[in-house]
């Protein structure tokens, strides 16, 4: 049985990736905005399995609350395995064009927020001697696009930031994982016009734990991504600034 602590657990990645972890009589904290959600989520992984699973409502934005929250979660599961990083938001990237203020926002919800809950829980699993670090990123940070280069920003900044986190606890049990899904089918892409390369939650759910369960250090998923972004970083910037992309 793992203890695992899952932050944004209402959106969809996450909620089917607490799914598998329920479905492995794991043992679950789930922290989200919508008090609702968290008990209608919770009471569903108990009756797929989960050896139990407490939740917290929290604004993970705010960076006030981190050092507490994970303190509850560590005491309510009597230690932590697994934490998975799942919260962010698309932004409007024409809102974000037209202010810095928009940006920053936008940053601070998808990249410095994040990087809080990171410093604290590394040096956690680093004194602790174990455990995971799973964060969603996305292929978006692998390359600047002007359809979504702000969150592309901030998705960048974190894949980064842990590459660093991984080389820096590499000589110790802890896993970093970096997490890059593509075109994902779920509420937070319900404008979009799908295709072919698209995927369902679930599907990225089974990846996630699959590279947890492999100790990888990044995974793309599905797969074929990581052989889309190769080539799409290949292209001379001076034809990709020609592409709208």
């Amino acid at each position: 049985m793992k203890r695992v602590l899952i932050l944004g657990a209402s959106s969809a990645i996450a909620e089917h990736t607490a799914r598998v972890f329920a479905a492995r009589g794991d043992q679950l904290f789930l922290v989200a905005r919508n008090a609702q959600r968290l008990k209608t989520i919770s009471d569903d992984l108990r009756v797929r399995g989960a050896q139990d699973c407490d939740y917290r409502v929290a604004e993970l934005a705010d960076t006030s609350t981190h050092a507490e929250l994970i303190q509850e979660a560590t005491r309510q599961l009597n230690g932590l395995d697994i934490v998975l990083v799942a919260y962010g938001t698309l932004g409007d990237q024409k809102r974000s064009e037209q202010t810095y203020e928009n940006t920053l926002q936008e940053l601070q919800t998808n990249c410095l927020s994040v990087l809080s809950l990171l410093t604290l829980l590394a040096n956690q699993f680093e004194q602790q001697g174990q455990g995971c670090i799973a964060v969603i990123s996305s292929v978006a940070g692998d390359r600047g696009r002007q359809s979504n280069y702000v969150y592309g920003t901030a998705k960048g900044a974190l894949s980064i930031f842990l590459q660093g986190l991984r080389n820096r606890l590499g000589k110790t049990p802890v896993q970093v994982l970096t997490i890059k899904p593509g075109f994902v089918d779920s509420p937070m892409t319900k404008e979009f016009k799908k295709g072919l390369l698209w995927v369902k939650p679930a599907v990225i759910a089974q990846g996630i734990v699959k590279a947890i369960d492999k100790n990888k250090d990044v995974v793309y998923l599905p797969f074929f991504w990581r052989y889309i972004m190769f080539i799409i970083k290949l292209i001379p910037e001076k034809i990709f600034k020609r592409l709208s992309l």
